[in-house]
């Protein structure tokens, strides 16, 4: 698929056949172009957790997410997609990457960071795997994993405290799916959020 359409189609899907599974050789292709992601020092500070298995994706959804809240009808569609992946980025390694000699930075500080690029990274690599599943024929839908339930994330999965999820993203074959109601807002034209030269 070209590229332009690859972009044109790339869409939040909530809904997936549960009886077709992801293909392996798809799974590693998505991680092999998550890991291309641009990465500042080439920190590459990020670890994705690959959930297949049904009792791990069940596991997933009941450590994090919470009950109610009117997200039942999201829920029942996300939770049919057969591949959950947990991109994770990893503060100490851009830290310690920052203080290695090619770097000139004598400590590990945030201080010198315009924003934390951990997490701008690993959000690259989560993008990467969106776009490689809608050039695959999938669907797939980066969310977040809500404050309170990380705690519980961790535990179910052992993730270590360096480690921070940035949200969680399904992959799977589409189903039908009701639009997200936010789409009514309309996509804000190009002029409208581009400044040239300068900003006025």
């Amino acid at each position: 698929m070209e590229f332009a359409e690859v972009v044109r189609r790339r869409r939040m899907v909530r809904n997936y056949d549960p009886d077709r599974p992801v293909p392996p050789e798809v799974v590693d292709r998505l991680l092999d172009h998550a890991v291309r992601a641009p990465s500042a020092g080439f920190a590459q500070g990020w670890g994705f957790l690959v959930l297949e298995e049904p009792a791990d994706r069940e596991r997933f959804w009941a450590a994090a997410t919470p009950g109610g809240g009117g997200r039942e009808r999201w829920l029942a569609g996300m939770r049919k997609a057969p591949l959950i992946v947990v991109p994770h980025a990893n503060r100490s390694a851009y830290l310690d990457r920052y203080a290695e000699p090619d770097k000139g930075w004598a400590d590990r500080s945030e201080d010198r960071w315009p924003v934390p690029y951990w997490y701008v990274d690993t959000g690259f690599a989560a993008l990467l795997m969106l776009l490689t599943a809608v050039d695959e024929g999938l669907g797939a839908c980066f969310f977040g994993i809500p404050p309170q339930r990380i705690g519980a994330y961790r535990e179910a999965f052992g993730v270590p405290a360096e480690y921070h999820p940035i949200g969680a993203v399904t992959v799977g074959y589409r189903a039908p799916d009701h639009r997200s109601p936010s789409l009514r807002r309309g996509r804000r034209p190009v002029d409208e959020v581009v400044r040239r030269g300068r900003w006025n």
